[in-house]
């Protein structure tokens, strides 16, 4: 089976003044279609690395990322922004709604990137909003909305173009804990449904609903195997560390 998403020797280093910070050290790694992988790390491990670098939102120093077998390193930025409106679904921990726009409208931005008919795109959004129980909520303002509710129009955005990656960047993270539960319930159905899902989190508890976990250190990979196994949290555990700000 060949990999949705690759990392061969992924390299990223930014220029700090007069010194240099290497965020992703020659990480390579595959995720395959349908898969459901969450990507752990405390602060300044690379995770939020190598989901910029997955959602197409930067590029490697060195080494390859292939998207879909395309290689995304090689993409000028019309490219870059094209093939993340056509393969990438985005759900955030802020959100990230417009606040003038009610929910519908803010579900049909990504599709009007892409250049989807007026009609069609409301068509989508309107479906994909069903999906995650707010079809009565078409007209409210995102300020409207509970916190919950939010997070579930940012998952409709995310699922309105049929994306092949849905990629969730510490989606709980704002959410109280049942709140988070119902959302983590909604990326396992997704899962459940055939989707592939990369989760981004700094929270053991949160990774292993995940069936593969990924874990990074200094920039580099310490581990990639099943979700359950002990090695998966053992080296969290033993450093006390319970997360922190995003690196």
């Amino acid at each position: 089976m060949s990999a949705l998403i690759e990392f061969q020797k992924v390299s990223k280093v930014y220029k700090m003044g007069d010194s240099t910070v290497v965020a992703a050290n020659e990480i390579s790694m595959q995720i395959n279609r349908g898969e459901f992988v969450a990507i752990v790390g405390s602060s300044g491990s690379g995770k939020s690395t190598c989901m910029n670098i997955i959602g197409c939102l930067d590029v490697p120093t060195s080494g390859t990322y292939l998207l879909d077998g395309r290689d995304v390193g090689r993409m000028n930025k019309n490219e870059l922004a094209e093939i993340r409106n056509e393969m990438l679904g985005f759900i955030f921990q802020q959100y990230n709604l417009l606040p003038k726009l009610n929910i519908l409208e803010n579900v049909e931005v990504p599709l009007m990137y892409r250049g989807v008919p007026r009609g069609k795109r409301r068509e989508l959004a309107k479906e994909a909003l069903e999906k995650v129980g707010l079809g009565d909520k078409l007209r409210h303002k995102p300020s409207q909305l509970s916190g919950g509710q939010q997070q579930r129009v940012s998952i409709a955005r995310a699922l309105a173009g049929d994306p092949a990656v849905i990629l969730a960047d510490e989606p709980t993270g704002a959410l109280d804990s049942r709140t988070g539960r119902e959302v983590l319930g909604m990326l396992q159905d997704l899962h459940d449904q055939g989707r592939t899902v990369v989760l981004i989190t700094h929270d053991n508890s949160i990774a292993v609903e995940a069936e593969r976990i990924i874990r990074l250190e200094d920039g580099c990979v310490v581990y990639d195997g099943p979700s359950d196994a002990p090695e998966a949290v053992v080296t969290a555990v033993r450093r006390g560390k319970s997360g922190g700000a995003e690196s």
